[in-house]
């Protein structure tokens, strides 16, 4: 195929259809994916049902024990060509992850470039040593390898559909697993057709990968499928309970990437500006819906006044609409459900205290800017994941205090302290119960080489990326050898 025309996407091949060893319809039939700024139609997708995970988990499994068995070179080749083909069509994709998500161009291709990078480490894993010599046992030479559990589920979201995707998908294929992807039903092209267009196109063996965009009942289908050894889960952390629970049922690894309500400290000797910098775009970045979006500015009470003044002109400043026109820089929340969850817990926060700066007032899916000040620990607002575009700040009065604060959270992604000093930031850091830890910088970060989950309601202690990915998506083979038998007593 051409890379420089633009119907890499090849929409007569997918659509109404979903991918088992080749584009077919779905026992579930199809369903319209709609852009959520116009709400019109854009698409249709095939629409799985637990009949159709089974079948697909069948197939992969059937298919995964040549892959198993192929040379690493082989597949970290098919992978390179895989990032090959998403990097050369970035401009015909772009749209698609606009249109699709509501995201703006920059972050669309923040989606590419991110994605692109997490399967291009992908393909070193798959030369990476895998045995080790162990100590002699009786005598006898002992080694133990890492091998491919089979077949990974992979459940991703609608927020960063692409790079959420890819993170899981591209390490299991080259670790010698096979994959059935069930992509979020609002955003199945970002999240599972552009993904199964690349790896096709780039000579993965039919029956690796099936992508079958659905819904719950597809989802418990694949937590509780035989032919299923692992699930890799990112969502909210409700969703993720039930995964865990079903997964723990049926003695399968679960591998489980929640949310968060992540924790800015700017301490009293920082750059009012800059750090007012740091915290919009990490809580206002993609309209907020990122599971390690600034959640909670904590600003010590000498800077505090300036900082909340300083972010809400920020927040005037940014413009919301249809991405398309790139005349914006937030686009629409994903539905009319979670527009009314962000409201909610504006107005619970204004009714118990809060100030209401700039923003709080919605138009259809057009959430504006907003910044809350006076947040205290008893508005929802201090502890809950909003998910939307809202800078909520308390004070602090000393950094034992601000610690003390930031670990009443449930959760445990990621935090950022912001400091004139890095020696005295990290001190503070270091005592924050969390996954991700970001000296003078906010709290959105991610990458390929960085093991990436939290603690307590934001994962269950498992990371995906970097170091991680050999530990996630292998497992432990012991081998003893002996030349040849000998008897035993009994």
């Amino acid at each position: 195929m051409n890379q420089n025309t633009k119907t890499f996407i090849a929409s007569d091949k997918w659509q109404g259809k979903v991918l088992f060893s080749d584009w077919e319809p779905a026992n579930g039939g199809k369903i319209d994916v709609t852009n959520p700024a116009t709400g019109q139609a854009i698409a249709s997708v095939g629409f799985g049902i637990a009949a159709d995970i089974t079948r697909a988990a069948r197939e992969a499994r059937l298919a995964q024990r040549s892959w198993a068995k192929e040379a690493p070179e082989t597949r970290a080749k098919i992978l390179h060509t895989t990032t090959d083909l998403l990097e050369a069509n970035a401009e015909e994709l772009i749209p698609w992850i606009m249109k699709e998500s509501g995201s703006t161009r920059i972050k669309a291709g923040i989606e590419i470039e991110h994605g692109a990078a997490f399967i291009r480490h992908a393909a070193s894993l798959a030369t990476q040593p895998m045995t080790i010599e162990l100590p002699e046992l009786d005598g006898r030479p002992n080694y133990a390898k890492r091998i491919p559990h089979g077949v990974v589920g992979v459940i991703s979201p609608f927020n960063f559909p692409l790079v959420l995707s890819v993170r899981a998908i591209a390490p299991a294929l080259a670790l010698g697993n096979a994959v059935v992807h069930k992509p979020d039903p609002r955003t199945p092209i970002s999240g599972g057709i552009i993904i199964a267009r690349i790896f096709e196109e780039a000579g993965l063996p039919k029956g690796l990968l099936h992508v079958i965009p659905g819904g719950a009942s597809a989802g418990e289908a694949l937590c509780t499928s035989p032919d299923i050894a692992m699930i890799s889960f990112t969502g909210s952390a409700n969703a993720g309970a039930r995964v865990g629970e079903l997964c723990g049922k049926h003695l399968k690894k679960v591998q489980l990437e929640l949310g968060g309500k992540n924790t800015l400290i700017i301490l009293d000797d920082a750059d009012v500006a800059v750090a007012a910098s740091n915290a919009a775009w990490g809580a206002f970045l993609h309209q907020g819906q990122i599971c390690m979006a600034t959640g909670l500015v904590l600003a010590h009470e000498s800077i505090a006044g300036e900082i909340t003044k300083t972010l809400a002109t920020k927040a005037q400043n940014l413009p919301v609409g249809d991405p398309m026109s790139d005349q914006v820089a937030l686009g629409p929340i994903i539905s009319d459900g979670q527009v009314k969850t962000i409201q909610d817990i504006v107005h619970d926060a204004i009714n118990k205290g809060a100030r209401l700066l700039t923003g709080g007032k919605p138009t259809d899916r057009f959430y504006p800017a907003t910044v809350l000040a006076g947040i205290t620990p008893d508005m929802r607002a201090f502890h809950e994941e909003i998910f939307g575009p809202v800078a909520c700040i308390a004070s602090f009065e000393s950094d034992e205090q601000a610690i003390d604060l930031a670990n009443r959270s449930q959760y445990g992604l990621a935090a950022g302290v912001i400091s004139g000093s890095r020696d005295r930031a990290l001190k503070v850091g270091e005592q924050l119960n969390v996954g991700h830890l970001h000296i003078n910088d906010q709290t959105v970060n991610a990458g390929p080489f960085a093991p990436f989950g939290g603690r307590g309601k934001s994962g269950n202690g498992t990371r995906i990326g970097g170091p991680a990915d050999i530990a996630e998506f292998t497992q432990w083979l012991w081998v003893s050898l002996k030349d040849e038998a000998t008897a035993y007593p009994f």
